[in-house]
């Protein structure tokens, strides 16, 4: 008995859930039904309906699909996307000034949409730049003559391309972190300031790796060589140092020290006082020393086989005029065996110049091997 109870309650039960679901789905049809006649359109849905010909419409050729501008194929169809380029910067970029070498300089170039004045930028630079340990050099592109101009204090015109140019090494060493972060971010202030383009700047890490490398190749081959003309009995006079400078073509300098010049003007090697003071026209008819030194800088020289060997003519000439000796720096006679060995290498370090694209005595070597 109770179990027939129990079944005709769960029929009940079941029955008055079906009635549920079936009413509920009976008010959501009727809803959707009203909600369509409020918002139907007559209008077409433009942006869901296939394209038509444009005769279709307005009874002209059909239109073709819109493509984005490309580059097309053989069958004049466009393979990519074509890159837009503003009509105003289409100018190619000039190459590195001849002057600058990119292994041993870090070079920014800099372009200006309108044509710059060259003294803007000059003072700009000036202001931006200050306080670095390495020598700038600032260049002017003349689009006429279609080279590069140094740029300097007294330099006019205007240019739309500059260039910046930092030395990574000298005889002081090779820049660190704190310059290349001065050069590159001052750069940038300077293009800021005379509204140019923003310039493609260097990476950190490889120039700094091969501003090392080169100053590792400078110092391998930056050799000084000397000789020493000692007196042996009594001091030489200084009138008569002059006057045999003069007569072997010396020129005396602010450094205090006589200069032998090639025919450029660049020195060969030089003349001094082996004792300390220097030379001084002024000073040296009342001077007298017990010994004189002679040096060659190897990397400034570009004959430095041809110069040494000049070099110690004139050595001898000297021991000879004051009756003294030609020594080494442990006051050793300077004879044929060391004047042979020298020779060796001199040219020996100026081969490894030679080959690596920084002759000896060009404009590159004198500039890295300049204090």
């Amino acid at each position: 008995m109770d179990s027939e109870l129990q079944i005709a309650l769960v029929g009940a039960g079941l029955g008055a859930v079906v009635l549920i679901v079936a009413y509920n789905k009976w008010q959501e049809r009727k809803h959707q039904h009203k909600a369509d006649k409020a918002f139907k359109s007559d209008h077409r849905d433009v942006l869901l309906e296939p394209r038509v010909a444009d005769d279709d419409v307005k009874g002209r050729a059909a239109r073709t699909e819109r493509r984005e501008p490309g580059i097309a194929d053989d069958d004049g169809v466009a393979d990519g996307p074509r890159p837009v380029r503003e009509a105003s910067i289409i100018r190619s970029a000039p190459e590195v000034p001849e002057l600058l070498d990119e292994r041993t300089d870090c070079v920014i170039r800099l372009e200006a949409i309108e044509p710059l004045d060259v003294q803007r930028l000059w003072q700009a630079q000036g202001e931006q730049l200050a306080g670095l340990s390495k020598p700038v050099r600032w260049f002017g592109f003349n689009d006429a003559e279609n080279l590069w101009f140094p740029i300097g204090p007294n330099s006019a015109g205007a240019c739309h391309w500059f260039c910046a140019a930092l030395q990574l090494v000298d005889r002081r060493g090779s820049i660190g972190e704190s310059d290349f972060m001065r050069f590159s971010g001052g750069v940038q202030r300077v293009a800021d300031m005379v509204m140019a383009l923003p310039p493609g700047l260097p990476a950190r890490a490889e120039t700094l790796r091969h501003a090392t490398e080169v100053d590792r190749f400078c110092a391998d081959v930056d050799v000084q060589i000397g000789v020493n003309v000692v007196a042996a009995s009594r001091p030489f006079d200084g009138s008569e140092i002059a006057k045999l400078a003069a007569r072997h073509g010396f020129t005396l300098s602010g450094d205090g020290s006589f200069h032998a010049l090639a025919d450029d003007g660049s020195t060969l090697f030089t003349l001094a006082n082996l004792e300390p003071g220097l030379f001084a026209a002024e000073t040296l008819p009342a001077m007298a020393t017990g010994g004189l030194t002679l040096v060659i800088d190897v990397p400034w020289v570009q004959d430095g086989v041809a110069a040494f060997d000049r070099m110690m003519r004139i050595a001898n000439d000297f021991a000879a005029h004051f009756g003294g000796h030609v020594v080494d720096d442990n006051r050793a006679a300077f004879g044929t065996e060391a004047a042979d060995l020298i020779r060796a290498q001199i040219r020996q370090f100026q081969g490894r110049m030679a080959e690596n694209g920084i002759p000896a005595g060009g404009p590159l070597a004198r500039r890295l091997f300049a204090l």
